[in-house]
């Protein structure tokens, strides 16, 4: 029997210096109640807590450690590029190896800025939009979240159509005027909103397959749509890959759906694991970015010498001979194993996976947007996360969180995982 005496004292001990004793709120593990566990160590696809624990791990860091925790190439270059200094203020060659990656990866980005956050990677691309097309409103859809920029936190109004809302105290509705929610999917009110106010709109951003509400995926049409329309009227389309990117496919989900947008925000993989965003595009629209446009855009720690060699080691080793192959076969073992273990207990589940990403959502509804995420039982996933945690695998602690899936995986870890779950599943009917 686990158990978390030291993660609750930490706990106790953080909320007294830090609101709600986390940096990001998720980790509170609000939605499921009880305490976060205190992480101390990580190492291939486990991690081990405070009080001694150890768990198979499918958040990986919200998606970026594709490789698994610590690989040993990843470790033993940072080792020697510690030793060079951590930060410079200065271009360095590491720079132009990353970015090379990435342009090689992402043929529908001509030029790449880096940033350290998937935020500033979004908050930046939407701003060069506007520069490059004079115009001010954004479109965005239900269930995307593009970081915690002001214009971005912003929920539907109150139609599918209309300008948005203020999703935060603190965002000023002005903010929210320029920004479009939409549903996700629904190709009418996309052909609507754009048809009708397409002279104010400069770009409609996106995640493609939607990972901030577990994980959705586009139905046909949606995205070609999408391509159709932002070409018509000349608006800037972008791709928030943040979260998809080299885990839908190498290419991100671009390359999966064969659909190449205006500009494409990165993060997360492209570090491997250390703070790092990035944003791109064609020629035309990135030549809007300073110094060589007038869209000011800047960044002490942007390039820094330990994420460029991360990310640069990162993609290499993602990119060697069968790798893409064993992330296919695993992701596919563990979707088969996690619905067999739902259908023998007669949960009724809807699993959806791009790639290395997946969720099992607690409803016997299709998932296609937002509004049909939000039927699942929340009361049962809370109880199968504690089952999965006691049984020693760790999974995001909200239904509307995708899961993942790294290299390190073995079969033998989603074997236990498979009968973690079906054990779990049974709990959660309770």
């Amino acid at each position: 029997m686990k158990t978390y005496r030291k993660s609750k004292k930490f706990f106790e001990k953080a909320k007294a210096l830090i609101p709600g004793g986390v940096n990001s709120p998720v980790r509170a593990f609000k939605a499921v109640g009880g305490n976060p566990i205190f992480i101390t160590r990580a190492k291939g696809s486990k991690i081990y807590d405070v009080d001694g624990n150890s768990y198979i791990d499918y958040v990986l860091s919200w998606g970026p450690l594709i490789l698994g925790h610590a690989h040993p190439r990843i470790v033993n270059a940072l080792k020697k590029a510690v030793e060079r200094g951590t930060s410079y203020g200065a271009p360095t060659p590491l720079e132009i190896d990353l970015a090379s990656l990435v342009l090689k990866a992402y043929p529908s980005m001509d030029m790449v800025r880096m940033v350290n956050s998937g935020t500033e990677a979004t908050m930046s691309a939407i701003r060069v939009a506007r520069g490059f097309t004079k115009r001010d409103a954004v479109v965005k859809f239900e269930g995307c979240y593009h970081g915690h920029a002001d214009g971005l936190l912003v929920k539907a109004g109150s139609g599918a159509t209309t300008f948005g809302v203020p999703d935060s105290s603190g965002v000023p509705e002005s903010y929210a005027r320029n920004t479009i929610t939409l549903p996700f999917n629904d190709i009418g009110a996309l052909k609507s909103a754009i048809e009708k106010g397409w002279e104010s709109i400069a770009c409609i951003i996106l995640e493609p397959v939607v990972g901030n509400i577990g994980c959705v995926l586009p139905r046909p049409g949606f995205l070609e749509t999408l391509i159709e329309l932002t070409a018509k009227y000349d608006i800037v389309l972008i791709f928030d890959e943040v979260m998809t990117g080299f885990r839908v496919a190498y290419g991100g989900a671009q390359e999966y759906y064969k659909i190449t947008p205006d500009m494409t925000c990165l993060g997360k993989v492209i570090g491997g694991g250390l703070p790092v965003g990035a944003y791109g595009g064609k020629k035309e629209i990135m030549s809007m970015v300073s110094p060589v446009g007038p869209v000011y855009q800047a960044g002490t720690l942007s390039g820094n010498p330990l994420a460029m060699t991360a990310g640069i080691e990162t993609l290499k080793e993602l990119s060697g001979k069968g790798i893409n192959k064993k992330l296919e076969r695993h992701s596919a073992m563990l979707e088969e194993g996690l619905i067999d273990a739902a259908k023998k207990t007669g949960v009724s589940t809807k699993f959806y996976r791009a790639g290395t990403m997946f969720c099992s959502y607690f409803t016997d509804k299709e998932v296609y947007d937002y509004q049909t995420a939000k039927t699942s039982d929340t009361t049962k996933f809370s109880r199968f996360f504690s089952g999965m945690l006691k049984r020693g695998v760790n999974i995001a602690p909200s239904q509307f969180e995708a899961g993942f899936i790294s290299l390190a995986h073995t079969e033998k870890d989603i074997e236990k995982t498979v009968r973690a779950a079906y054990e779990s599943f049974k709990e959660s009917k309770k």
